[in-house]
């Protein structure tokens, strides 16, 4: 069923981007060859779609129509982007939001064949240097491809993925540097992960399941066309300049180890000193970007002297959000010291996201340091990696305790290690298992011997808890009610009613039932009273083998129940 472009849509696309982004992120860091080699182009592209997210859910407090959405779709890009990637992809969501911004009523499938028209110009418009086979490449053949439809708005987003596709396999006969890796542009790919979500979002489907693996398809044969078997099935589409008069830059066979630092800054300016402060900036360095607009812009370059790029802006205006990088793969120069690693505090710590104040005291009096979530504004990807570095030590294990923290916490722990330090995410569902790893944490072992026992341990738990139902819907276990008392096991609803006690009992029966020796039970803030003591009373009488511990936790679940 296809959807209509309405801010509705917009919001599922940016989470859909978001989660797919996170999929694929590590994918993405892998082919990361151009225009550094320092495999973060899908770590930078999640961070900036996660800002993206993050505006989008802020502004929805005011029932914003689509421009307003796809603005601060495109505002949160802006102040959050992240590396080369990043910043064009901030700029293509600005064009796109520039051209709906004109629009009166329903957005139709013209006005979004002129939005990724107008997204690629400006995306060109704002590097310095464009240089074909990259993402620029890639967002060009988008438009064009949409451009040849007269469909609606599906059928065009999905000519629009075809041709992106088409031109992301074509990279490395445009980028020499692709061609000897052996793989395609990793900001293209990034940016068709994207664009797939959008379709998604606009045909009402899900996106493809899994990671997409972002290398080179079978090789191109001269002239263009595609060998027997190949899976675009014809030859790819045109590859000329988009509209505008742009000569088509080339990289160079050998790029050289390059500038030594990334620089990185927001900057509140007036738009007639931007063109003054771009010839300066591009000067100074290479992979210049500059974006935005209105008297706030976003910009990044790598260079060798991070701190005339930084004095360049003050002239002008206030910069600020500045982040200053040391690129790994270029240059030869010291490691700036905001990304020195820790080495104040203890050799290996333990960082624990959790629900509840009583969690996190819990976590604390093991010797871990613990990040409180709150369920409506779950930690960032920022605020992880702050708890990180903040742990003092040049080994850190992560424990998310969340299946929906599990993308952002990745992202966090790859920032971690770009500062020097040695990070292992393992993979917890829930708090119990979180629990689990933490009871068997041994500093004193090697770090890999301590992450495989933690894993082992947190995987060795079955988790489940009780939730209230917020409306009508279909579970697993069938239609619930409003109101209804809802038990999960590992996540699923297995059984739902109205009586707090008999629903926990039942969950414990069910997860007791294939065997377990201990139970962990942990009451949150709103948890009926009386109800841990009748478990523990069932499990006696029905249970008698098994043995339990409880703990107040706190958290927003009225239970956690955790089997081992």
């Amino acid at each position: 069923m296809t959807r209509p472009l309405d801010a509705g849509t917009v919001r599922r696309w940016c989470r859909l981007s978001l989660d797919a982004l996170g999929r694929a992120r590590e994918d993405i860091d892998a082919i990361n060859v151009y225009p550094v080699a320092d495999g973060d182009t899908g770590t930078n592209l999640y961070l900036t779609m996660e800002s993206a997210a993050r505006a989008v859910e802020a502004a929805g407090a005011g029932d914003p129509d689509v421009a307003e959405t796809l603005r601060a779709m495109a505002h949160g890009a802006l102040i959050g982007a992240r590396g080369n990637s990043g910043t064009i992809l901030a700029q293509l969501l600005r064009g796109m939001a520039v051209e709906w911004g004109s629009v009166e009523g329903a957005v139709t499938a013209g006005d979004l064949r002129r939005a990724l028209r107008t997204a690629a110009d400006s995306a060109y418009r704002a590097v310095a240097h464009p240089v074909e086979g990259t993402m620029l490449t890639v967002a060009a053949a988008a438009a064009r491809a949409a451009e040849a439809t007269t469909g609606d708005a599906a059928e065009t987003v999905t000519a629009a993925c075809a041709g992106a596709r088409e031109a992301l396999a074509c990279t490395p006969d445009r980028l020499p540097v692709l061609a000897r890796a052996g793989v395609v542009d990793a900001g293209g790919s990034g940016l068709l992960t994207v664009l797939e979500a959008l379709d998604a979002a606009v045909s009402g489907g899900a996106p493809a399941p899994g990671r997409r693996a972002p290398h080179r398809p079978a090789p191109v044969r001269a002239g263009g066309a595609h060998p027997p078997g190949h899976p675009g099935g014809r030859p790819p589409a045109p590859l000329g300049e988009p509209t505008g008069e742009r000569p088509a830059a080339c990289a160079p066979d050998d790029t050289g180890p390059g500038p030594a630092f990334e620089v990185i800054y927001l900057l509140d300016a007036d738009d007639t000193a931007v063109p003054g402060l771009r010839d300066r900036l591009d000067r100074l360095g290479d992979s210049l970007v500059v974006v935005g607009g209105d008297g706030l812009w976003h910009l990044h370059l790598h260079t060798d002297e991070p701190g005339a790029a930084v004095e360049a802006a003050i002239r002008v205006g206030r910069p600020h959000r500045i982040r200053i990088a040391h690129l790994p793969s270029a240059g030869t120069g010291p490691v700036p010291p905001d990304t020195a690693p820790a080495t104040t505090g203890p050799a290996r710590a333990v960082v624990a996201v959790l629900p509840g104040d009583g969690l996190a005291e819990l976590c604390r009096e093991a010797g871990a340091v613990p990040l409180t979530a709150d369920a409506d504004e779950p930690p960032s990807v920022g605020e992880m990696t702050a708890a990180l570095r903040a742990a003092g030590a040049p080994e850190v294990v992560l424990l998310p305790n969340d299946t929906a923290l599990w993308h952002p916490a990745a992202a966090a722990a790859q920032e971690a290690r770009r500062a020097g330090i040695r990070v292992s995410v393992i993979p917890t569902r829930s708090p119990v298992q979180g629990l689990a790893a933490l009871a068997v944490h041994a500093p004193e072992r090697r770090f890999d011997e301590d992450v495989v026992a933690m894993t082992a341990a947190a995987g060795a738990t079955r988790f489940g808890e009780l939730g209230t139902a917020e409306s009508e819907s279909w579970t697993s276990a069938g239609v619930c009610r409003a109101g209804d008392v809802l038990g999960l096991i590992d996540g699923d609803v297995v059984v739902f009613g109205g009586d707090p006690a008999r629903i926990a009992a039942e969950v414990l029966d069910r997860m007791l039932s294939g065997g377990g020796e201990l139970v962990t039970l942990v009451t949150g803030a709103d948890v009926p009273g009386g109800l841990a003591d009748r478990l523990e009373e069932h499990l006696r009488s029905r249970h008698p083998g098994v043995d339990t511990v409880r703990y107040e936790g706190r958290q927003g679940s009225p239970l956690l129940i955790g089997v081992e």
